[in-house]
């Protein structure tokens, strides 16, 4: 494996196998994203449409409502569609600028705003968090657990849990509804939220909190996915001074013209919020309906609740800018975000032997195996990352590829549709990209 550099930026590790077809690169060295013909950056329109079908499918047979794609090479944004219908009780179509809960998307965009403290000197990753927020200093393991009472007895953590273990989801933290059932049970009894429809209170309580419940695991001993970078969240806001959406609005979203990500959605956005569905017994869609006290709604309302892993709400075409900002080494349309030299560190696996499916992780996204890609057409290499309501995305340094799909479905038993987008994505490539 080597680094090779793309365009005179770092992008990535990848196959020292040479591709028998050279294209041109895109003119500027950091592409603004702008629609163009697929053929100009070595993709085919015709190919790419062969996706419409199979969307379109899912929607006729009632697995989906909606769907939205956007698919770009070398920053040219070559298929950007929205398919089917936003309300079905309306019948409103799906528009391009829909603004969908992306959930645990959030995390890359919390994880990127401390990486650009981290280049400003006001960390370093293997400190311990307890030096910045206190309630984490000397933290304990679940030992044994009564599932009847919820009562346990710990052991001490042979260590202090590390910045980067949080970055890596390897500190031993889990999370609420979806985590170990030690951490369910716990995480509910002491009213430790989930970042989802949690509108209420403060990162800093909820915290400090967390902080004193004992950990599911030893600290960097496994992957466990969990509320980590909802305290990287907090972690930022001491650091910074900032609350942190305050830090996120003026550091990354309004520079990077970043026009409809929120927490909480401003009132003249609010119309653009997709319906959230569910299914029923047999798999038929239906609306979701307000489950244990939280609405969909939530983007709607005056929260002060700003979940570093799982509160935003955006659009395709943002998050978009957000992934070709990192493909294009940390700059987008002029301004400078992160250096190529921290780009490489994030997206290097940080796990070492351990694994995160058959994926390794790097400080905020999964990086592609070459299990993985031996699997499906992305290049090993790539990093990405989803979303709890069916909101997907991945970034091939390799090919130039920034391709995302959206649904709003939970559960969804169709989630195969997100490999097929993939393999409609890669077989659109006509004319492989040369290692530079």
């Amino acid at each position: 494996m080597k680094i090779f550099v793309l365009t005179g930026l770092v992008a990535g590790f990848f196959s020292t196998a040479t591709p028998q077809i050279t294209i041109a690169q895109s003119t500027s060295a950091n592409p603004v994203l702008k629609e163009a013909a697929a053929e100009t950056v070595g993709m085919s329109t015709s190919r790419l449409q062969r996706m419409d079908g199979v969307i379109n499918d899912y929607i006729a047979k009632g697995r989906q409502a909606g769907v939205g794609v956007l698919v770009a090479r070398n920053g040219r944004i070559v298929y950007h569609k929205a398919y089917g219908l936003d309300d079905m009780q309306a019948k409103t179509a799906l528009k391009r600028d829909a603004i969908y809960r992306i959930a645990s998307q959030t995390k890359a965009i919390t994880s990127i705003g401390l990486m650009m403290l981290f280049e400003e000197g006001k960390f370093l990753l293997d400190e311990p968090i307890s030096k910045y927020i206190p309630a984490f200093k000397s933290p304990k393991v679940v030992d044994k657990f009564n599932e009847k009472d919820t009562t346990f007895t710990t052991v001490p953590a042979k260590r202090e849990i590390t910045i980067r273990q949080l970055l890596t989801h390897t500190s031993g933290i889990s999370y609420p509804g979806i985590g170990s059932k030690e951490a369910v049970a716990l995480y509910a009894k002491y009213g430790i939220p989930s970042g989802i429809g949690t509108p209420g209170g403060t990162l800093e309580d909820a915290m400090n909190r967390l902080g004193a419940l004992p950990l599911v695991h030893q600290p960097g001993e496994k992957w466990t996915y969990g509320l980590s970078v909802d305290l990287v969240g907090r972690l930022i806001e001491v650091l910074s001074g900032q609350s942190l959406d305050q830090f996120l609005r003026t550091r990354l979203f309004d520079p990077l013209g970043m026009n409809d990500t929120y927490f909480y959605l401003p009132a003249p956005l609010q119309n653009r919020l997709t319906k959230v569905y569910t299914e029923d017994a047999e798999k038929a869609i239906q609306p979701m309906p307000a489950q244990g006290g939280i609405s969909a709604d939530y983007p709607k309302l005056a929260g002060t609740y700003y979940s570093g892993g799982a509160g935003l709400s955006s659009t395709l075409y943002d998050y978009a800018i957000f992934l070709q900002m990192m493909l294009n080494g940390g700059e987008y349309n002029g301004k400078r975000i992160l250096s190529p030299t921290t780009v490489r560190l994030i997206t290097t696996n940080q796990i070492g032997e351990l694994n995160q499916g058959n994926n390794k992780f790097g400080l905020g996204f999964a990086i592609t195996s070459e299990k993985s890609a031996a699997q499906l057409p992305v290049s090993q290499g790539s990093f990405d990352w989803g979303g709890f309501f069916g909101t997907t995305y991945w970034v091939d340094p390799k090919e130039g590829i920034v391709a995302l799909i959206y649904t709003q479905k939970v559960p969804n038993s169709y989630g195969d549709l997100s490999d097929k987008f993939k393999v409609l994505v890669y077989q659109a490539i006509t004319q492989m990209q040369a290692p530079k």
